[in-house]
């Protein structure tokens, strides 16, 4: 596992543990942190998050985040010991949906191409 790859793995961790934990925003919602995505300089850090609920509540999640971004910085900076503390932004990671989605159009092209069962009984 490279550098780049465990101070992904570190940030993705503790940002999800300041944002149950210590962010006490309520707009926040339930949000889950999926992956990060760092720089090879580790100056820059790409944070993908997920949140269950309307568009409304994703908005207002997405607020809460960028509004707590100078806090989860600082406490980032206090838990992890790198030279730089990277740059965060936030980025609405919407693939689990997507997923739904697709899945849902697969049940559906089967149902389409499933064979109908015909109410005849066979001759004798």
């Amino acid at each position: 596992m490279s550098r780049q790859e465990r101070v992904s793995e570190a940030l993705r961790r503790e940002i999800g543990a300041i944002i149950h934990h210590e962010l006490k925003d309520p707009r926040r919602g339930f949000i889950t942190i999926t992956r990060v995505e760092v720089t090879q300089d580790l100056r820059y850090a790409k944070v993908f998050f997920s949140v269950l609920g309307k568009e409304e509540e994703r908005q207002k999640s997405q607020a809460a985040l960028e509004s707590a971004l100078g806090f989860v910085r600082r406490l980032i900076a206090q838990r992890i010991r790198l030279r730089f503390v990277p740059e965060i932004s936030f980025h609405e990671d919407r693939s689990a949906e997507y997923s739904i989605r697709i899945q849902e159009a697969l049940e559906q092209i089967k149902e389409l191409n499933e064979p109908k069962k015909s109410s005849r009984l066979p001759k004798k």
